[in-house]
């Protein structure tokens, strides 16, 4: 199962945290691997690449987090939520696939 975990904190959505694999076929076959993998990359990428934000993103085999610094615009954050509202909409096609969580910290 994939598990997104997002952090909020004062009401803003500060980091994203995806790890697991769906399980949903075979490798390199798996859509709901492949959707997830291309919603957080297009994310990282809006954030780091378009917006220029010295966001923090770290890649380690199965698991991937998005932290955005401080300093962050309402740009930002709404990409953001925009990826929650993406993986919310799988999780509700796919549920014994992938889990979405928000934390408040």
């Amino acid at each position: 199962m994939i598990r997104a975990t997002f952090r909020r904190a004062a009401g803003q959505l500060r980091s994203v945290e995806v790890s697991g694999h769906a399980g949903c076929g075979e490798a390199g076959e798996d859509i709901v691997c492949a959707s997830v993998t291309s919603a957080l990359q297009l994310v990282c990428n809006a954030v780091t690449e378009v917006q220029k934000l010295p966001a923090q993103v770290l890649v380690e085999e199965n698991r991937i987090r998005l932290t955005l610094p401080e300093e962050a615009s309402g740009e930002a954050e709404r990409s953001v939520q925009a990826l929650l509202l993406q993986l919310r909409l799988l999780e509700q096609e796919y549920p014994q696939n992938i889990k979405t969580t928000v934390l408040e910290v």
